[in-house]
């Protein structure tokens, strides 16, 4: 609703910024009524929202294209003549709508994550307003003729003024929703003027605080919409499903009245009449859409409709009479060079990776998405959690004071919302719940919001993070709670609330996690922790990831090199740096690890067993599928070589039902070599998001116990060499330092102790005392600064000792590090013995050796952990297996670089020149392997990707343990069991060269 609240004074729509009226000798000044781009309607001349629809027999013209443009630093620079339709335009730019005007060169982008870009004084803004005005000019097509029309706007950023054809319709705020005007009246068959413009800042930026970049502009479709004589002034399809009976209930309801027709189910009923038939319901699973038609006097429009019930009951969300499990991640809308201005193709492509990546839910943080992506889930099938435009969380920092979700004179603002979100996409199957908002803290205003959308759509439960009572929300909602939490919550034992009323209430309700495991550069770790509890608690119904996509912006450097910018790149006096880097994909689109170890995570399918026994039991996790869509098949390797496949015949499984089954005898293996048995599961026919073949889950059964590792004879002797060298079988080393040279020919440098690695973002966190996050505490024990002294080398009779110890400047705390070489004549292996002295308060980074080896040695093969990174506790998506790439290939391009490119569980790796010659480095233990063109030093220092410059040697990290991830860049820190605690360490390797 428009207007104002009756607790606010009557505020005009438009007007010059707040002066002070004179008054009467003696009497005080009255201040002016404030702009209306200042005040806290929601605006003025809009129609009513209603559903959206794209298809429709009446005629629409889109008006995107290059537009006239201009830009002003303030809001008040120009009046408003530029809105006549004679007015000369000829000196203004060109600016392509949809879009952003700071993207094209027009002003710069900011980010921030939770702090006002402009002093908070509600609902004033800073006279430093960037103002852009646009003018377009268009004709009607042929045929469109007399009658009503509407101008629609499905997005701008905040505050827009529209006129056409020089008289003005309105103003509105709301930026990520749709309005709309009457304009049949001012249309012309030619030369139509429309003119817009549109603020950065206005009373509606205290509204939409959200964790993104802002970008003012017109950045979604424009269009005129011709609507005859009893056309579809709104509609809203009720279709419901009874899984009891297995009937969908349907019923449209429209205004004026008309005729729905359903072929498929035989259905041809006046709108607002009811029917019951027999149906196949929507799920994300089995997106059963049925085509139809909503026929009135004056338009034919179709529908596609789905059949499903969402309920809360028995403590749980279900629908259609079942629990479902979210396996979710959070989206923005965002282009690396478009910003919000996202295309349909762009969202289909999201849609595949998320559906090919076992994602089966949205939340559309933190505002309604463009309408295509929700007819998009519809079709393919993703639950969708529907959030409101609306976040104040710049006020939690002054202790919500001021919030306008408690105040009343922002009331109409806030039902407005509310109303535009849920008219325009309440006949979407795919949305099960309706948020309220994001980070608002708690008000009447949020009260009130809830009550109007529960009135006029009782069929969704309603969704809320920020009040943690519950009050006025159907679930139980957290941000990153850890594990230990959920799992409280999850036995329904959580802290209890004041309120005893209110905290019974609570207990009762569903739980979930609207964010959880921050995907920030290298991470997530816990996943799998995660889902556990989530599978093990029935209360506990999974969680959205934050987030989707990083949102680095495409730039150049002078040289051309892409790079992707983030807060802080463009100028910003205030700005959260690459906190906005926080996504499962890269700003390309390219999937990073994380995406890939959490589509292993949340696998419908769970495949385990005995290898050894030649057992595999499979489990179906799905909510609502049976596995008759999937094929099931089996490979049997030998130390990372394939000696048999196969296919394994695996009933139709309902949800939540095992079975176990007999692997096939496995072909005959050679003594002494390891064996797995790999089971997969796959698409059995083509569907519309994947082909069939298409890879959905699989597990690994190891068919043997693994071999014994016997360390090799030791039958070399060191002896001096001409130059200040020992020889020792194949190795070179420097007689004084210790350190090998060579290795047969081939140029090397090291091996030594390494405990330092470039901090992820998760390292980098800022827990609850500032300043003590891992890698502060790292940095100030000095681990980046190490030094190595050489105490001895010792030759005996059949090895070579090194005796060092490495410590920090100014810090007492030491790792004695012995390192035993021995040798053959074609091998050469190192002991390492690490045994710390001193106090060591904090976990390593890292525990390992580096080395640095020629750089034409250039391919890396390896048999382990891959083919993509791990971590201790991003390991799920490890498979064992011969792995094949170049070094440059092994690299994670994070948009802030940081440790990356760690295989796991490696048995032995192989560099390699062109012409085949190289090493090969074997673990005792398996052992993690890195292997970059730039040291650790560069790495660390490096704030994008274009800072990394390849040198002229290969850095190996071989290391016996990593530190785990966790996601406490906005999230838990590192599970127990993942931190490198400082203890005794003992491993080995054994090179040889490659000939």
């Amino acid at each position: 609703m428009s207007g104002t609240s009756s607790h606010a004074p009557h505020h005009p729509p438009y007007g010059p910024p707040p002066r002070t009226a004179p008054g009467a000798a003696g009497t005080p000044r009255r201040p002016e009524l404030p702009p209306y781009y200042e005040d806290r309607s929601p605006g003025r001349g809009a129609l009513p929202p209603r559903a959206w629809y794209a298809g429709s027999d009446a005629a629409r013209l889109p008006l995107h294209g290059s537009w006239r443009f201009r830009l002003s630093v303030t809001a008040t620079a120009e009046d408003d003549s530029f809105a006549r339709p004679d007015f000369d335009d000829s000196r203004w730019q060109d600016l392509w709508v949809p879009g952003h005007w700071v993207l094209k060169g027009h002003g710069t982008p900011a980010y921030t994550d939770t702090a006002y870009p402009f002093p908070v004084d509600p609902p004033r803004v800073p006279d430093e307003n960037p103002t852009g005005d646009h003018r377009h000019r268009f004709d009607l097509p042929e045929g469109w003729g007399e009658g009503p029309a509407v101008l629609h706007f499905g997005g701008v950023e905040s505050c827009a003024r529209v006129w056409l054809n020089g008289q003005e319709l309105g103003h509105f705020k709301g930026s990520r929703l749709p309005h709309e005007f009457a304009v049949g009246h001012l249309l012309r068959p030619r030369g139509n003027v429309l003119a817009v413009r549109v603020h950065q800042w206005s009373s509606g930026s205290y509204l939409e605080d959200q964790d993104q970049w802002w970008l003012p502009g017109i950045f979604r479709s424009v269009s005129v919409h011709r609507r005859p004589e009893g056309s579809v002034a709104d509609h809203f399809v009720h279709a419901g499903f009874d899984h009891t009976t297995g009937l969908g209930t349907l019923r449209v309801d429209c205004a004026p009245a008309g005729r729905v027709t359903v072929p498929a189910l035989g259905l041809d009923l006046a709108t607002g009449e009811g029917a019951s038939v027999p149906v196949l319901p929507w799920t994300a699973e089995t997106p059963r859409l049925y085509d139809a038609e909503l026929a009135t006097p004056g338009e034919r429009i179709p529908l596609r409709i789905g059949f499903r019930t969402v309920r809360v009951e028995d403590g749980l969300l279900k629908v259609n009479g079942r629990r479902i499990l979210l396996r979710g991640v959070n989206r923005h809308e965002f282009h690396p060079r478009d910003g919000r201005t996202v295309g349909r193709e762009v969202m289909r492509r999201d849609l595949l990776l998320m559906k090919r990546h076992n994602i089966n839910a949205v939340r559309t943080s933190h505002y309604p998405p463009h309408p295509a992506f929700l007819d998009l889930c519809d079709e393919l099938g993703l639950w969708v959690v529907d959030e409101c435009d609306l976040e104040t969380h710049g006020f939690g920092q002054q202790d919500w004071r001021g919030n306008p979700v408690d105040d009343a004179r922002w009331e109409p603002a806030l039902l407005d919302r509310a109303r535009r979100m849920v008219e325009r996409d309440k006949n979407h199957p795919a949305i099960v719940l309706w948020s309220l908002g994001n980070e608002c803290g708690t008000g009447r205003g949020l009260s009130a919001m809830a009550a109007w959308i529960r009135e006029r759509d009782p069929s969704r439960p309603l969704h809320y993070e920020g009040d943690r009572s519950c009050a006025d929300t159907d679930v139980y909602s957290r941000m990153y709670a850890d594990h230990a939490e959920v799992a409280r919550i999850g036995r329904r034992a959580e802290d209890p609330l004041p309120d005893p009323e209110l905290d019974a209430r609570r207990r009762r309700l569903p739980f979930l996690l609207c964010e959880y495991a921050h995907a920030m550069g290298n991470g997530p770790g816990g996943l799998s922790e995660y889902q556990r509890l989530f599978e093990t608690y029935e209360r506990c119904q999974g969680g959205f990831v934050w987030e989707w996509i990083d949102h680095g912006l495409r730039q150049l450097t002078p040289d051309g090199e892409v790079y992707h910018a983030y807060g802080g790149d463009f100028g910003e006096e205030l700005h959260d740096g690459n906190f906005v880097c926080d996504g499962l994909v890269f700003p390309d689109r390219t999937p990073s690890p994380g995406l890939a170890e959490f589509k292993k995570v949340v696998e419908p399918v769970r495949i385990e067993g005995d290898g050894v026994a030649g057992t595999v039991r499979i489990t179906n996790l799905h909510d609502f599928a049976d596995l008759g869509h999937l094929a099931f098949r089996w490979v049997y390797e030998v130390a990372g070589e394939v000696r048999g496949t196969g296919s394994l015949a695996v009933p139709a499984l309902a949800p939540g039902e095992s079975a176990g089954l007999r692997l096939p005898a496995p072909p005959a293996a050679p003594g002494g070599a390891e064996a797995l048995w790999t089971v997969r599961a796959v698409l059995a026919e083509d569907t519309a998001w994947a082909g069939a073949g298409h890879e959905v889950a699989w597990g690994q059964l190891p068919a043997a116990a693994r071999p014994v590792r016997t360390p090799p004879a030791a039958t070399a002797v060191p002896r001096r060499g001409e130059g200040n060298v020992i020889l020792l079988g194949p190795g070179t080393f420097d007689a004084t330092t210790g350190t090998l040279g060579y290795l047969d020919g081939v140029l090397l440098r090291g091996p030594r102790l390494e405990v330092w690695r470039a901090p992820t973002d998760n390292d980098e966190a800022a827990p609850r005392q500032p300043g003590r996050s891992p890698a502060a505490e790292w940095r100030r024990l000095g681990l980046h600064r190490m030094r190595h002294r050489v105490d001895a080398v010792e030759t005996l009779a059949d090895a070579l000792i090194v005796r060092t110890r490495v410590a920090a400047a100014g810090a007492e705390p030491a790792l004695r590090t012995v390192y035993r070489w021995t040798a053959r004549r074609e091998l050469l292996r190192l002991e390492v013995s690490v045994e710390p002295e001193g106090d060591w308060p904090a976990p390593l980074p890292r525990l390992g050796v580096r080395m640095a080896v020629c750089g034409s040695v250039g391919h890396a093969e390896w048999f382990g952990g891959g083919p993509g990174e791990g971590y201790p506790d991003t390991l799920a998506a490890a498979r064992v297996g011969r792995w094949s790439m170049p070094v440059d290939a092994m690299q994670t391009p994070y948009v802030r670089p940081q440790e990356n490119g760690a295989r796991p569980g490696v048995r032995w790796a192989q560099l390699s020149r062109t012409d085949g010659s190289g090493i090969r480095i074997e673990g005792d233990p398996d052992f993690y392997l890195t292997a970059r063109r730039w040291p650790v030093e560069e790495l660390d220092a490096a704030r994008h990707t274009t800072d990394l410059s390849p040198g002229e040697l290969v850095w190996l990290h071989l290391d016996h343990a990593q530190h785990g991830i966790g996601s406490q860049s906005c999230g838990p820190g590192v599970l127990p069991r993942y931190r490198l605690e400082v203890a005794p360490a003992r491993f080995a390797f054994t090179f040889s060269s490659l000939r």
